[in-house]
């Protein structure tokens, strides 16, 4: 991988090996080759089943809108556990939380095979979320292996690059393979799903086998009550966001605001309680005081505004491509259309992980990151514009993509780098939770607004292009307010350390 990039010929040169410290510490190509194998196998995960779930809505008896409490469930569950292991991680080997974690996804993924009923199939598919915390472990165990070599930080860069390389390759791989294998089984359904089972499994096998531990702080403790306080606040919040969405689809009366407004507040209620309490504990479940540092809110906060496109635009852009032009707006495109433009996606975020893994040798990481946050809002910006002609959708989201494909690996990495020693887990399992709750919000508000223009137009199910021009708009600012808020990270931030 990078750390065997030609150099001087002496033996001694660490450009010219996989990089070992004393104890057999370092980071090697063939870790790093194990981790891309594991985001391969999440990847799969995450792009397998959607061209499977029509067949999975008739196999379960269930609505199509009922799929949607899938995605939601998953997303809860991902948000409530994601800190917790990243702590436990931290504690006890980021190795062995990766390892349970791959176990219980196998083992979630098992129990989609064989599931009959909504509620088995819905239990399952939340429980496969635990998969959500691989990709902040793998980066928390390659910087701790690395924070004492000199050229720790930015290797560990490079690698994070490379590991969303391979998930996006297995999102696109997932994606494409279902449908054959369920056509080549006789759309069997069952035998089909036994196929993302069997990767999980083997990727159990390869953590266990080929991934060695880190070495955990001693003297550490659980801050369980403050994980029980961050719980409630994110279940009150992503409440209240999901009811939010549930009044855009359903077009729900004033009253139902009434519950959104309750459960945001009394979710912001219990954010404060969990901060005033986790600056009294001597070991807190998240460090207020390191995420209060200059280096690390921006980047916090720069997962939270990515999250709104990453995860809040994918169902605009489909709806909007799918919609009949004769409106004056639209491309009119059918689902495998549809499906060729998330593709084409797909392929730029991994090509903006490419750009970032190999600029980060020598480019400031500081700059990185606002160069790819203003790809970000350029990209969604132009939408405003240029929205009639299919090239134009593709140029847009494929600067958009190189952004969000870049800090997709920057955004742990620059996390892990801003951590003091034995916060690396949980920093970096942060930018996952903001970035998800950035997600939900934007789902929340983007479907209210879609929502509250389908009746202006001529078709009455079609969200106005007014709609879609707000979608992109808040997009575009998110990106560009990302890149502003980098502005005030200190220079020198997320740069290789002397060798301790």
């Amino acid at each position: 991988m990078t750390s065997s990039s030609a150099g001087s010929s002496t033996a001694k040169s660490p450009r010219t090996r996989s990089v070992r410290l004393p104890g057999g510490l370092g980071i090697t190509a063939g870790l790093i080759g194990w981790f891309i194998l594991v985001e391969i196998v999440s990847g799969i995960l995450q792009g397998y089943y959607v061209p499977l779930f029509s067949d999975i809505v008739v196999s379960l008896g269930i609505h199509d809108s009922d799929v949607n409490w899938f995605e939601a469930a998953q997303l809860l569950l991902s948000a409530l556990v994601v800190p917790v292991l990243a702590k436990l991680g931290d504690m006890y080997g980021h190795k062995r939380i990766l390892l349970i974690a791959a176990i219980l996804t196998a083992g979630a993924t098992w129990w989609l095979v064989f599931a009959t009923s909504f509620w088995s199939f819905l239990i399952a598919w939340a429980l496969q979320g635990f998969y959500v915390v691989w990709l902040p472990l793998e980066i928390a165990l390659i910087f701790e292996r690395g924070r004492v070599q000199q050229r720790g930080v930015s290797t560990t860069r490079r690698a994070a690059g490379l590991l969303v390389v391979g998930l996006e390759a297995g999102a696109i791989i997932g994606a494409l393979a279902a449908g054959r294998i369920f056509a080549a089984s006789g759309q069997n359904l069952t035998a089909t799903l036994v196929v993302p089972a069997i990767a999980v499994t083997l990727v159990a096998l390869v953590i266990w086998i080929g991934v060695p531990e880190s070495a955990p702080e001693g003297g550490r403790r659980l801050d369980t009550w403050g994980f029980v306080l961050l719980a409630w606040a994110l279940l009150l919040v992503t409440g209240g966001l999901a009811w939010m969405r549930m009044i855009g689809e359903l077009a729900l009366g004033a009253g139902a605001w009434v519950w959104v407004i309750a459960l945001l507040l009394a979710g912001i209620a219990v954010f404060v309680w969990f901060v005033r309490f986790e600056l009294r504990q001597d070991d807190p479940a998240v460090d207020i005081r390191v995420l209060r540092r200059p280096e690390m809110w921006p980047v916090q906060a720069t997962a939270f505004l990515i999250g709104i496109s990453l995860l809040g635009a994918q169902g605009p852009l489909s709806t909007y491509a799918g919609t009949d032009p004769s409106l004056g707006y639209g491309l009119g495109l059918d689902a495998t259309q549809r499906s060729n433009i998330i593709g084409v996606y797909l392929v730029s975020l991994i090509v903006g992980a490419v750009l970032f893994a190999v600029t980060s040798r020598r480019a400031s990481p500081r700059v990185v990151l606002i160069a790819a946050s203003l790809l970000v809002g350029v990209g969604y910006l132009l939408f405003l514009p240029f929205h009639r002609e299919l090239w134009q959708v593709l140029l847009n989201l494929s600067i958009a993509g190189l952004g969000c494909g870049a800090l997709v690996g920057a955004l742990p990495a620059a996390a892990a780098a801003a951590a003091p020693r034995g916060q690396t887990g949980i920093a970096t399992a942060l930018t996952n939770t903001t970035k998800t709750i950035g997600g939900s919000f934007s789902s929340a508000v983007f479907g209210v607004v879609l929502a509250a223009g389908a009746g202006a137009v001529a078709s009455q199910t079609a969200a106005s292009l007014g709609g879609y021009l707000t979608v992109w708009a808040i997009c575009a600012g998110g990106g560009f307010l990302a890149a502003l808020l980098l502005v005030f990270v200190p220079k020198v931030a997320f740069a290789d350390d002397p060798a301790s």
